[in-house]
């Protein structure tokens, strides 16, 4: 426990297994109370492993949901369990656990109720061998969501993201896509709700077993960003009416 506030890691899993063990064992126990892990029906023994390293909350989906059907369940399940903070952290090793004290204290103290790991402040993402295409492509989209949302994130695509339980409690969540969408649609109804967002530097690894998208669902992916931006801009301006943006029913 963090300064009297309850902290659940959440692992949205997905053919884990080669990677679940490292990225769990330099999770920081001395800070966290709980992990839970979600499977999105692995093809692998994601959960045959989660079973064998102690993971006690272990959410298994009976049909493939995606990305983000995988996280509304991690959410969910953090809050049913009365999580105060709740990080989602990849269980590929893309991302660093070594993080989770720093997210952890910006919101136990009341600075940001939300933290971002950006792989692009400083030069970690390329040191790091994020593909220069990929890298391209994330500094384009990131510019035009920063100038249609009005903000100043240096990425939206992130994957190491921390939350206080008010955010989760304020945005329905479940009213975004089930696919990569899900990221960008849930910052977009995070920054419609007025919450500020931090950023903190972290350093990111490419290799086999990091979880990546093809060229075709890398292209519906970025139309889905820029749609979602243009959405949260007309509902800004009035022009526009998504049930997205409404507070979420309690």
């Amino acid at each position: 426990m963090i300064q009297g506030k309850k902290l659940i890691i959440v692992l949205p899993a997905y053919n884990a297994e080669q990677t679940l063990e490292q990225t769990y064992n330099e999770i920081p126990f001395d800070i966290v109370d709980d992990v839970v892990l979600v499977d999105d029906l692995s093809r692998d023994n994601t959960v045959e492993k989660a079973h064998k390293i102690g993971i006690k909350h272990i959410v298994v989906h009976e049909n493939n949901k995606g990305y983000g059907g995988n996280q509304k369940s991690c959410y969910d399940k953090a809050l049913e369990l009365g999580g105060d903070i709740v990080i989602m952290l990849h269980p590929d090793y893309q991302y660093t656990p070594k993080l989770i004290h720093s997210m952890a204290y910006l919101i136990a103290e009341g600075v940001y109720p939300v933290v971002l790991g950006s792989r692009i402040l400083g030069k970690g993402a390329l040191k790091g061998g994020m593909p220069l295409i990929k890298y391209i492509a994330n500094r384009g989209l990131t510019l035009i969501q920063n100038i249609v949302i009005g903000q100043k994130l240096s990425e939206y695509h992130t994957g190491y993201r921390a939350f206080s339980r008010e955010v989760l409690q304020a945005i329905d969540y479940h009213a975004n896509s089930d696919d990569f969408v899900f990221d960008n649609q849930m910052l977009s109804q995070i920054f419609y709700a007025g919450f500020e967002v931090a950023e903190i530097t972290c350093p990111t690894k490419y290799f086999d077993d990091a979880s990546s998208i093809n060229l075709k669902r890398s292209t519906i992916y970025a139309f889905g960003v820029i749609g979602t931006s243009l959405l949260h801009f007309f509902n800004k301006m009035g022009i526009a009416k998504s049930k997205r943006y409404l507070p979420k029913k309690q």
